[in-house]
């Protein structure tokens, strides 16, 4: 069963670009903001609700001027959950997703090499478990390999993954 909290946080595009951003580094709802250009105390109730649900952990306390700077970094792995469950719950994750990757379209580079793949297929249940695992991994290089969004000779990328099981519409009883 997923995390209904979790479910929650990411129903909101702030939030999906926050699990982004922290991925490649721990930021403080002050940096973040500054990054994402949106206000600090936005950023902060986010995060807030991010952490809550368990998205993101607090790393780092620092004190500045008289006040603690929290930062906070994404664990990707915690995120695999969510998408299961409920059909209604999956179906509000992929809805978010799928609002989030329009978004980021709108930011696509022309010049750039297009990687696309669509499919509803059937695979044996080996091919399965072989695809599953791999996107597994791929989804894991993604995040180990994210560097600071300030690189210079950083490549700014978008990905979006989910594999999922559907039923089959030649075998699945007529309503």
């Amino acid at each position: 069963m997923p995390d209904l909290d979790g479910l929650r946080a990411v129903a909101h595009p702030l939030r999906l670009r926050l699990l982004s951003l922290l991925t490649a580094e721990a930021l403080s709802a002050t940096e973040a903001a500054r990054i994402l250009g949106e206000s600090q105390a936005n950023v902060s109730y986010h995060l807030r609700r991010l952490a809550q649900a368990g998205l993101v952990q607090l790393v780092e306390e620092t004190n500045i001027r008289g006040g603690t700077a929290k930062r906070y970094r994404h664990d990707p792995a915690r995120g695999e959950a969510l998408g299961s469950g409920r059909v209604d719950e999956h179906q509000a994750l992929m809805s978010s997703l799928a609002a989030e990757l329009i978004a980021r379209s709108a930011r696509y580079l022309s010049e750039s090499e297009f990687v696309f793949t669509e499919a509803e297929v059937t695979v044996s249940r080996e091919a399965w478990e072989r695809i599953r695992d791999m996107s597994r991994e791929i989804g894991k290089l993604i995040h180990d390999e994210a560097v600071p969004s300030a690189t210079p000779e950083g490549i700014r990328m978008s990905a979006t993954l989910a594999l999922f099981e559907v039923v089959n519409h030649d075998t699945a009883p007529r309503t």
